[in-house]
């Protein structure tokens, strides 16, 4: 009887423990493949890709032949994509990637040829049929605001808040008509709208266009948008705040902005090279750099471009019946007789050829035969807002002038030990 119990008893416990026990059953690991890398309209998962730089005399031919294509392709490939691409114009440090298979050979098959960060030239060869087209990368456009302060000049200015030389030189000709860059000072302030280019959101690519900009100079407001006023041409300018055009017939200086003025129109002038004798100075002299580039302030045609005595190398401009400009002393001029200039274009670079004892050049402008002190000119305007378009312009500047109010300017920076004695003592 006890060992039918103790059987019956260890049974149970048998039956109990096996009923509790859980199977667990794995499930499968779930590998995800991972994505195929597309570009250029290629799945590169499907070649060997080889990215490199042009170097100094290398040619296409010379680049095919070293990823194993034979000559009678390459002549092949060259002639049928001639009307597309001329491979005899691909320049050294350009950068390019090739495609080539994924077998013993590791022959080329797609050669794209990168011209900038954004725009590049495929060149698809790895069938019968060859083919070359132009890929442009999605580019994403961010709006920005930056406030600065003059402290020294507008090119430092620009730099220590980690902007590129590009977007100083766009500011300077919106303002070039307006604002004698020279004259900025301590404490003169600028706001701006403007846009930035991306790809894949990391990579810049440069800047679009600035929508508003304000310059605060001397206590004024210096305003510029930039609007369409006509629908055909469809050419941009920017305007003030009150419709006026920014743009003027003739530019307030010959330089950008990296000058300075060394000596004004003076007709009773006394020069040490001669003797410190009163001579007339019936131009404007501005200092800069050796080899600055140097602007027609104006539209017109070349009348004389030579180097002769005193005025060294030289560019003479007729603008209209009316204006006439100079510039002297160049290292080297851009220009001949006869042509056709526009405002901005480069005509020579600043040099010191004929009597100079520094670099500069020395702008000298005619009006009615008579030479004149720009400066002291009221000079003509471009073409005004049509009336018609104006209340339209109005509104559409709301918006963006209380943008360009809203912007914060920096701090001011913290008065100096002697600074503060000085306030205190007041």
């Amino acid at each position: 009887m006890k060992k039918f119990i103790l059987t019956f008893i260890l049974l149970c416990l048998f039956f109990s423990c096996k009923k509790e026990k859980k199977v667990v059953v794995e499930e499968p690991v779930k590998i995800e493949k991972p994505k195929p890398v597309i570009a250029y309209g290629f799945n590169l998962d499907n070649y060997k890709v080889i990215n490199d730089t042009i170097k100094n005399g290398e040619s296409f031919g010379v680049i095919m032949d070293r990823h194993h294509v034979m000559y009678p392709k390459i002549n092949e490939i060259a002639t049928k994509i001639k009307d597309t691409f001329d491979v005899r114009r691909i320049r050294s440090g350009k950068a390019y990637t090739i495609l080539a298979s994924k077998d013993s050979l590791d022959q080329a098959q797609v050669f794209i040829y990168k011209h900038n960060k954004v725009e590049a030239t495929v060149i698809d060869f790895k069938d019968s049929i060859i083919s070359a087209y132009k890929h442009r990368k999605k580019i994403k456009t961010v709006e920005k605001e930056i406030a600065g302060k003059i402290y020294s000049n507008l090119s430092i200015t620009m730099d220590s808040l980690q902007l590129k030389p590009t977007l100083t030189n766009t500011v300077a000709d919106i303002y070039a008509w307006t604002l004698d860059f020279y004259r900025l000072q301590k404490g003169d302030t600028f706001k701006l709208i403007f846009e930035e280019k991306f790809i894949n959101d990391t990579t810049f690519v440069g800047y679009g266009e600035v929508k508003a900009a304000i310059f605060t100079h001397g206590g004024e407001d210096l305003y510029a948008y930039k609007f369409v006023a006509d629908s055909i041409k469809k050419i941009p300018e920017y305007y003030d705040q009150d419709g006026n055009m920014l743009r003027r017939a003739f530019l307030k200086s010959p330089i950008k902005f990296q000058y300075r003025i060394s000596s004004r129109y003076n007709l009773r002038r006394r020069i040490k090279l001669y003797g410190n004798r009163v001579r007339a100075h019936k131009g404007t002299d501005f200092a800069a750099r050796y080899g600055t580039e140097i602007m027609s302030t104006a539209n017109g045609t070349v009348i004389e471009s030579a180097r002769r005595g005193g005025n060294g190398n030289y560019v003479k401009i007729k603008h209209n019946g009316t204006y006439t400009t100079q510039y002297l002393h160049m290292k080297r001029r851009n220009v001949r007789v006869g042509d056709y200039v526009k405002q901005g274009d480069i005509i020579g670079w600043v040099g010191m050829t004929g009597n100079t004892s520094g670099p500069h050049v020395c702008y000298r402008f005619w009006k009615n035969g008579r030479q004149v002190d720009p400066f002291r000119e009221k000079l003509p305007s471009a073409e005004p807002l049509d009336p018609k378009i104006k209340p339209t312009y109005l509104e559409y500047i709301k918006p963006l002038k209380r943008q360009l109010d809203s912007i914060k300017l920096p701090q001011p920076e913290p008065l100096s030990f002697k600074e503060k004695e000085t306030l205190a003592t007041h």
